[in-house]
């Protein structure tokens, strides 16, 4: 039996996921992040990132290096110097540092490159506008995120902001909203939607078993989906998934909740790669809103801020193609005119290296 997939129908939490992600800016949707190793070792050149200049702060290149001969412990007495504190460091979490470093010294190349430059002013007035999307002054913003990321102001403003703001001034204007994207934007997010069971399998001919049994007893539906289905969220609740919108990223999905009835079952639809599909259709929700008009300056920002990060995926995704990288921890080279393999632009590794502003933190209470 194949791994378990994420609920792909739980539409409405990974609607409102999603906005957040891509609404509260970068890096989404497209764009997820190794906590707070991000960047962590990486100091950003002058004016780049935000650093406030009266912060403390070790210099690991250009003309200072670091001395690692001090002692940072002393056990008995045996004394524990810096560098093999160093090297430990380097053995734990060295390939996953190292590749966020190489992230950023390639955004960084990419700037100078084409001069561009974020100043620490746009830095600060970014997180203003995230803090405040959330009704929250800055400094409250900040504990937040030390409390929830572990992660301190320097750090976010250097190793998140600044890389977002880069690759979006780097990505360039290239959105183009048509109103038929803001009608479908309308309707998938506060239109109605269809309640259902759903019993998900990864292989055909299982599929097809539970599917004739359910279709001679659809009241047997909830046991079949504890006892058969793959997908654990909703296995645990008889197949209880969130309502279905319509437009959700699952096409084959939605299409097929639309055309039940109350009481009615699908027939197997097939959702990805051996995944198949079997709902139940227990009704339909009531829109959320009924007039374009009262949401319609917010879905053109949401989707704005989705093309706009699409294009920051794509622009990210092109100069890691084109930038050689040569990792001496991982023993591996890539980018530069001998890759040749493709790269399917705003998937996970282009969302690890370029994450959200407030990925992983709880919405706070407005």
């Amino acid at each position: 039996m194949g791994e378990p997939t994420p609920n792909p129908h739980a539409t409405q939490t990974k609607t409102k996921s999603k906005r957040k992600i891509i609404f509260f800016a970068a890096g989404t949707g497209l764009v997820l992040l190794a906590g707070v190793l991000f960047f962590q070792t990486f100091n950003a050149k002058t004016g780049s990132a935000g650093e406030d200049k009266s912060a403390g702060k070790v210099r690991l290149s250009g003309n200072q290096p670091a001395v690692r001969s001090q002692p940072v412990a002393k056990v008995g007495s045996v004394v524990i110097t810096e560098d093999e504190l160093a090297r430990e460091c380097i053995a734990l979490y060295g390939p996953e540092v190292l590749e966020n470093v190489i992230n950023r010294a390639v955004i960084e190349q990419a700037c100078q490159k084409a001069g561009v430059t974020v100043e620490q002013a746009e830095v600060h007035a970014e997180v203003e506008k995230i803090a405040k999307r959330f009704n929250l002054d800055t400094k409250t913003w900040y504990d937040m995120l030390q409390a929830e990321r572990k992660m301190n102001p320097n750090q976010y403003r250097r190793n998140v902001i600044w890389p977002m703001l880069a690759l979006r001034k780097l990505a360039g204007q290239q959105t183009h909203l048509t109103q038929a994207e803001v009608q479908k934007a309308f309707v998938r997010d506060y239109g109605p939607r269809v309640k259902a069971r759903m019993i998900m399998m990864d292989n055909l001919h299982r599929a097809q078993k539970v599917w004739d049994d359910v279709k001679r007893n659809p009241a047997d539906f909830e046991r079949k989906a504890r006892d058969f289905s793959i997908e654990p969220n909703s296995r645990a609740l008889g197949g209880a998934i969130q309502p279905i919108p319509q437009y959700s990223d699952n096409e084959s999905l939605w299409k097929a909740a639309f055309k039940l009835k109350e009481g009615e079952i699908s027939g197997i639809i097939q959702i990805g790669p051996s995944r198949y599909a079997i709902l139940m259709c227990e009704g339909h929700t009531d829109p959320v809103v009924t007039n374009i008009e009262e949401v319609k300056s917010q879905l053109i920002e949401q989707l704005t801020e989705e093309q706009t990060q699409e294009a920051v995926a794509r622009v990210f995704a092109k100069l890691k193609e084109e930038t050689r990288v040569d990792n001496y921890i991982t023993n591996t080279v890539t980018g530069g005119v001998s890759q040749t393999s493709g790269t399917n632009f705003g998937q996970s590794p282009v969302q690890q290296a370029i994450p959200s502003p407030t990925q992983g933190l709880n919405r706070p209470t407005r």
